[in-house]
């Protein structure tokens, strides 16, 4: 019936059309019914998430419906499933849920609010509540200057209008229609009227004080104490301004009310009732601002009592000592009754509170010139910052602090007895020096071996207590800080920077135990901080090796010991692949490099006058080789920047031990001479070209970029000390200047041996380095050898002194057969080793001696000499001419020609 396919398969296609279509029409049917029956059903809003269950509302639910009284929920109904082609809105819920309770509708979103609102609302309170303050004040001005109502009148007056503005603020705060503004809870009408009563009632009681004088201080004291007490109760019902405003007044009563007498026990006392109710309530409220305000002011009320002097340590270590105790009570999170914390974090308020009065007690140490009493309290605090961190995390942060200030204790105390150590240009200030007050050596000796060992076993021990990874790395800082710290502040105290073998041997030890630690934490198990700590303690192993190196020998061993350290380090990085390492090799490097900056000569007037075998060769040559060395080791891990900086130090003290050798040898000793003479400038030259010759070779090897750039540089400094020194400022020609004997003279040294160089450090650079590089050191070397021939032919005319004399015909014709003869031995080794360099180099000098021959010898020279200049000329251009002709190109025409490329196809 269907001949055609096509028919077939187009009727095919058509029913399959049509079931689709119809398909189609039934489903938006279907969607119009739903949509009309949603829009005659009343808008309903979606039901809320519930919010998650508490642990103790699951377990009530797992338990069976007798043992909760509550029935068990009817389970929603299923519906059945509906064929859609498009996304379906979920259906409606039922109007009554489990239980039969209607789910509360959301609560609609706030109008945000305009200006007038703000004004009316906001801004209005707050005027309000100043000005009812100073309507108080005022009516106290007005009432004294129109002398209406006598002094205790206008003082009881203002005693009431206090007492009924803290009256009004606590009815407005119990009528909630009244007070409650839910929209503004910083305008809260309660707090500004309470707020303006305790300041109107400390103005009262103050004014009664110092005004009316119907109060002795003690009083007075104590009233404005009990006002600014309760202002901090009342802030748990009104908020943080009545907070604000207690604190302050708290604070500042002392100021307010002075007897003349000062009593520091009942001061400190005061202060410490007021930081308890303080840190009572910023805990309580959890208000960290009002924390910080109180610490703030505890720590100003230290320096103003600093300076009744040694004798009154008791009162002020006591207000540190219940400072610090209190802080660590309230304050420190997950300590005591802190608040809550978190682990592996360091917080910076439970951090700085116990760090705050630990400066306190420093500043008491130092005042009382470490009296016993200020010392023993300094340590008890340090020690209690050591056991809450053990304890909490989040202070953690307390313990750097604590290492720190525990140096500062005792540098100040090493720098007392050593005057000599500050540097100052009008010498030691005032103060400054061993008095009969200083605490005993036996305590600072008992207390800095305390310190140390409580440091280092208490960062060592906290290794892997900790799951964040910047707590083990402050334990271990101060493990390794702490210790060495002491042992340099002690050594300065006691051996006055000398030789001192007691010492170097404490330094090893110290070294041993650090190497121990490291050891031991490098098998553990790798946690967060872990590799940070092992290097930190690697660190503190070679720190204490240089120190012991440096208190067993002479001050100058320091330089050394310190780039030993740095060789020692980059060694333990292949050893002990630990990033840091490699970034510390390169730190104590810069150490040293500032070192000689600071100081050249390392040892000052001490260095010697013996050339060469003199301070100079260990204060530089034992660096350089440390810094080679530990390039080399570190070159093992990779090329980055440590081994850069490592790199460039060991070429910074190599070429620097060759000058300041230099110039200690030429000057008798003087490295700080401000002249450089031939001699001097000849050498630095030639050891410049040198060292330049050996970056090149070695840059090729390494392919560093610091051996480039030291190449470059070095080949540059030898130019330019060519051109301004050899050929200008120190020319024998320009200056008197005496070379020496015929042969072996200051030419040789300042012309000849250089030329060899540049030479060489052409042919070096030949091939790895641009054409024009390698060509301008070439005609380099080719200037100075002419230079050295002209000023040996000089030297035989004149004698040791070439700049003086006229110069003769036969001097001249000398100089006309030497540069001849020098450019066909040019032109000699060109054609021997076959170097195009050396036959241009050839073609140079004979252009030179044409220009010559013309120039001068035709105007100078007579007779006989003038002939045989020009005979010998033309017999040397004409051999010249036979020798391209006969020998090079017919050598070149012989050679066979270059074999073709292979074509691409083949």
């Amino acid at each position: 019936m269907f001949d055609d396919p096509f028919v077939f398969f187009a009727l095919v296609i058509a029913i399959v059309a049509l079931i689709f279509a119809r398909k189609a029409m039934n489903q938006v049917a279907e969607l119009r019914q739903r949509l009309g029956a949603i829009q005659t059903a009343p808008a309903t809003a979606a039901a809320p998430v519930p919010p998650p269950l508490t642990p103790f509302e699951a377990f009530e639910q797992t338990l069976p419906p007798a043992s909760t009284g509550a029935t068990a929920p009817t389970p929603p109904p299923i519906l059945p499933e509906v064929e859609s082609i498009a996304p379906v809105a979920p259906p409606e819920l039922p109007a009554q849920a489990a239980g039969g309770a209607t789910p509360p509708p959301p609560p609609l979103p706030q109008p945000d609010r305009g200006f007038e609102e703000t004004i009316g609302t906001r801004w209005v309170v707050w005027v309000g509540g100043l000005t009812l303050a100073l309507g108080g004040f005022f009516m106290v001005r007005y009432s004294i200057e129109a002398n209406l109502l006598s002094n205790e009148i206008r003082t009881a007056l203002g005693g009431l209008f206090a007492l009924a503005l803290l009256l009004a603020g606590e009815w407005t705060r119990r009528k909630e229609s009244v007070s409650s503004i839910a929209a503004l809870p910083i305008a809260n009408i309660p707090a500004i009227l309470t707020a303006a009563g305790t300041a109107v009632a400390f103005a009262t009681v103050y004014a009664a004080y110092a005004l009316y004088g119907f109060l002795v201080p003690a009083t007075a004291f104590i009233m404005l104490g009990l006002v600014a007490l309760g202002t901090l109760a009342a802030a748990l019902l009104h908020g943080p301004a009545l907070a604000g405003l207690g604190v302050v007044g708290a604070f500042v009563t002392p100021v307010l009310v002075s007897s003349g007498n000062a009593d520091y026990w009942a001061l400190y006392i005061y202060l410490a009732i007021v930081t308890a109710a303080a840190f009572g309530l910023a805990r309580v409220r959890l208000w960290r601002w009002l924390a910080v305000t109180t610490i703030v002011f505890a720590l100003l009320w230290t320096f103003p009592c600093l300076q009744c002097g040694p004798s009154m340590v008791g009162p002020h270590a006591f207000h540190v000592l219940v400072g610090f105790i209190l802080a660590a009570l309230l304050v420190v999170c997950g300590f005591m009754f802190g608040p809550p914390a978190h682990q592996g974090e360091v917080e910076p308020i439970s951090s700085g509170s116990l760090a705050a009065y630990l400066l306190g007690a420093t500043l008491i140490v130092l005042n009382s010139f470490h009296a016993d009493t200020a010392l023993i309290v300094f340590g008890l605090l340090v020690a209690g910052s050591l056991a809450i961190a053990w304890r909490s995390d989040a202070a953690a942060g307390a313990v750097g602090a604590a290492a720190a200030l525990v140096f500062v204790v005792f540098a100040e105390w090493a720098i007392r007895a050593n005057p000599d150590m500050l540097v100052l240009p009008g010498g030691p200030p005032q103060g400054i020096g061993p008095n009969v007050t200083d605490g005993s050596v036996s305590l600072h000796l008992i207390s800095a071996a305390i310190f140390a060992t409580g440091f280092g076993v208490a960062g060592f021990l906290a290794q892997g207590r900790s799951m964040g990874p910047v707590i083990p790395v402050i334990w271990s800082a101060a493990a390794v800080f702490t210790p060495l710290a002491l042992l340099v502040a002690l050594y300065a105290r006691i051996a006055h920077l000398d030789r001192s073998i007691p010492f170097a041997i404490l330094a090893v030890m110290l070294a041993a135990a650090f190497a121990a630690a490291t050891e031991i934490l490098s098998k553990r198990e790798d946690r967060p901080g872990l590799p940070a700590s092992i290097a930190l303690f690697a660190t503190g192993t070679l720190a204490a090796l240089a120190l012991a190196l440096t208190f067993a020998l002479e001050k100058g061993w320091l330089t050394i010991s310190l780039a030993l350290m740095s060789a020692g380090t980059a060694w333990i990085s292949t050893q002990r692949p630990i990033p840091f390492l490699r970034a510390l090799a390169a730190i104590l490097a810069g150490i040293v490099v500032l070192r000689i900056g600071y100081e050249p000569r390392i040892v000052g007037h001490a260095v010697g006058t013996t050339p060469i075998f003199n301070w100079l060769l260990w204060g530089y040559g034992i660096p350089a080789a440390s810094f080679w060395a530990g390039s080399i080791f570190l070159r093992r891990g990779g090329d980055d920047g440590p081994l850069r900086t490592v790199e460039a130090a060991a070429i910074l003290f190599t070429v620097l031990l060759a000058f300041m050798e230099i110039r200690h040898a030429v000057n008798n000793g003087d490295v700080y001479k401000q002249s450089a003479g031939l001699t001097e400038v000849a050498l630095q030259v030639c050891v410049t070209l040198a060292m330049a010759i050996g970056l090149e070779r070695l840059r090729i090897r390494t392919g560093s970029v610091i051996h480039n750039a030291g190449a470059i540089l070095l080949t540059a400094f030898a130019g330019l000390a060519t051109v301004f020194g050899l050929l200008l400022l120190d020319n024998p020609m320009l200056r008197w200047i005496e070379v020496g004997g015929v042969v072996i003279n200051l030419l040789l040294l300042g012309y000849a041996l250089p030329a060899l160089l540049a030479l060489l450090l052409s042919y070096a650079v030949a091939g790895h380095r641009p054409v024009t590089y390698a060509n301008t050191i070439a005609g380099a070397a080719l200037i100075l050898a002419l230079a050295y021939v002209t000023f040996e032919i000089r030297r035989m005319y004149h004698g040791p002194a070439i700049s003086v004399g006229p110069t003769t015909g036969a001097e001249q014709y000398t100089y006309s057969i030497a540069y001849l003869a020098f450019g066909v031995i040019l032109l000699g080794v060109g054609i021997l080793f076959n170097s195009q360099r050396a036959r241009l180099a050839s073609a140079v000098v004979i252009g030179l001696t044409i220009l010559k021959a013309f120039l001068i010898d035709m105007s100078t020279l007579t007779g006989v000499y003038r002939a045989l200049s020009f005979m010998c000329l033309g017999l040397v251009l004409v051999a010249i001419g036979w020798l391209y002709q006969r020998i090079l190109f017919r050598r070149q025409a012989a050679a066979p020609p270059p074999a073709p490329a292979a074509s691409p196809g083949s």
